[in-house]
């Protein structure tokens, strides 16, 4: 079924989903991504299906090997995350998560900028419901703010598009490269949705607002898009290995004192983003294709954590660490898959992350960017601390709280052990991934510098947060909100505006007084003069009026003289 594009299943079953219930619907949210895997088997790479729109030529559906790896994980994704939903009887999260995946295959084959911000655009205000869909205070307000992001990221993709249109003539989808304004607005439409410094709120912001459900949909796709298209528009683009360098770093640092766990997670997906952003950078056929796997492992492995955290917060109805504690005797299997992630993303020997990751680090090696290097290499060490031990630490054993829980629903069990079992078996063989990869480059990645470095990493960083814990310096858990950047939006521009308008009220208060007291001084002046009893209302005799006239009259034929 090559001529029929992937994002079709998807559309059918959102439609459908608006319309049905209970079983039905669950099946034919199951087979849409079941139906557009089967399709992705028959399609070739080089497919191309274009189509004349007055002067335009678009290609809404190219395939090559750059495409098709996010295209597999993206199926992949949908199917965990529909199958981790089933228990939901909620018709807004249904639909707007089958839009959702469905936009993020459609992107990965846009083969034009015009297609592309279509499905742009679908992602964005899709993934807008799903963090509404908690239907609190809390989920409007963030909801608002991360549409504002997704929104202008649109309004950035769509105006640069047009300005390649106008110098180019073509809107074709390929390498951009950074040169030109309308190769920057790109760059920062593609920023924004990679979680760029300064650009990243909408992500902790919004992902811990969104439902257990709506969270693990989130986690698997916008970001992953965003890598894409970097990956597509931008490779070896030098800048991006150091802004993605910071991205890998900046985070640990308040993911260490975060309390809430959805948000920790957050974070650490920004210090996952960072390391592929390096590889984009970096262009080299191993550094993309450590980035691209990295990408899809990033689905699986992250997945597996905010769906465990989301299992949590389902049974609980608690995501802050000050507040939990214990359930490892009541969620002994949601525990097992938790730490199946932990070790996943801290990147040990045997799972999936390790063999992407090192990819990438051995990439900057063989580029000469010896101190970026070393700054992922403490990026790896924080990656352990936060995520790797803090997550299931303190949701799962540190000061039991005796909360009353028992074990996740069947299906959320079914879909967070599919992701773990990936993860295991992509880190046992990875030869299942690299041979999806879109470029030539081989790797080993079990030789023993590899994994001597890596244990050794791993030990350290381990025998830290030790240290710190007995020591007693380990920030301590406590109920708290912690704000980065995004307390420039909301806390200090709304404090500005406050101030603004109270210096513009006193203003206007002064100016509006003055005038009061200018007019009404005014009017008793002219009341003096025309009042009932002013200078004018008197009876003046006729020959004084006469007098006046005269008067009146050589003054005009004097200015007519002159």
């Amino acid at each position: 079924m090559p001529e029929y594009h992937p994002f079709l299943p998807f559309l059918v079953a959102a439609l459908l989903a608006a319309v049905t219930r209970g079983t039905l619907r669950s099946i034919i949210m199951l087979l849409a991504p079941v139906v557009g895997g089967l399709m992705l088997l028959g399609v070739e790479t080089g497919t191309l299906v274009q189509y004349q729109l007055m002067e335009l030529t678009l290609s809404p559906y190219r395939v090559d090997a750059l495409s098709l790896p996010f295209a597999y994980i993206f199926h992949i994704g949908a199917f965990i995350c529909v199958l981790y939903s089933l228990h939901l009887k909620d018709t807004l999260q249904h639909v707007a998560g089958m839009l959702y995946a469905g936009s993020a295959i459609g992107a990965v084959f846009a083969g034009d900028l015009f297609t592309l911000f279509i499905f742009w655009e679908i992602l964005g205000l899709s993934s807008a419901f799903l963090v509404w869909s908690s239907r609190d205070d809390q989920s409007v307000s963030a909801g608002v703010r991360y549409l504002i992001f997704q929104v202008l990221s649109g309004v950035l993709l769509m105006a640069g598009a047009l300005w390649i249109w106008v110098d180019t003539g073509s809107l074709a989808f390929d390498v951009i490269g950074l040169e030109g304004g309308a190769a920057w607005l790109i760059f920062f439409a593609f920023g924004i949705k990679c979680g760029f410094p300064f650009l990243h709120n909408w992500i902790t912001d919004g992902y811990p607002a969104s439902t257990p459900t709506g969270t693990v949909f989130l986690c698997c796709f916008t970001t992953k898009v965003a890598i894409y298209a970097m990956a597509r528009g931008f490779p070896g683009t030098e800048l991006l290995v150091y802004i993605g360098a910071f991205m890998a770093c900046y985070p640990i640092f308040f993911a260490v004192i975060e309390n809430d766990l959805r948000r920790v997670l957050a974070y650490s997906m920004i210090n996952q983003l960072g390391f592929m952003v390096v590889g984009v950078g970096l262009g080299t056929a191993l550094a993309l294709n450590g980035a691209v796997a990295h990408a899809f492992n990033d689905v699986l492995f992250k997945g597996l954590l905010f769906m465990s955290m989301g299992a949590v917060m389902y049974v609980t109805g608690r995501t802050k660490a000050s507040d939990l504690g214990g359930l490892y005797k009541k969620m002994p299997i949601t525990t097992a898959l938790c730490i199946v992630g932990a070790v996943t993303i801290s990147a040990f020997p045997l799972v999936s992350a390790f063999i992407s990751k090192s990819m990438i680090m051995s990439a900057l090696i063989e580029e000469g960017h010896g101190i970026i290097w070393m700054f992922m290499l403490f990026a790896s060490a924080g990656v352990l601390e936060h995520a790797g031990i803090k997550i299931p630490y303190f949701a799962f054993f540190a000061h039991d709280q005796g909360i009353e829980a028992q074990e996740a629903p069947r299906n959320m069990l079914g879909a967070m052990s599919i992701a773990a079992v990936l993860c295991v078996a992509i880190g046992v063989f990875p030869a299942m991934l690299y041979n999806i990869l879109p470029y030539d480059a081989p790797y080993s990645p079990y030789d023993m510098t590899h994994v001597l470095t890596q244990m050794q990493l791993l030990a350290f960083a381990t025998l830290g947060v030790v240290f710190l814990h007995r020591s007693g310096r380990y920030p301590a858990e406590v109920p708290s909100v912690n704000l980065d950047f995004e307390w420039v939006y909301r806390r200090l521009l709304p404090g500005i505006y406050r101030i603004v308008v109270r210096t513009l009220q006193i203003i206007g208060d002064f100016i509006g007084s003055y005038l009061q007291s200018w007019s009404g001084n005014l009017m008793a002046a002219l009341n003096r003069t025309h009042g009932p009893q002013g200078t004018l209302a008197r009876t003046w005799p006729t020959g004084s009026m006469v007098l006046w006239v005269a008067v009146l009259l050589a003054v005009f034929l004097v200015l007519d003289f002159l």
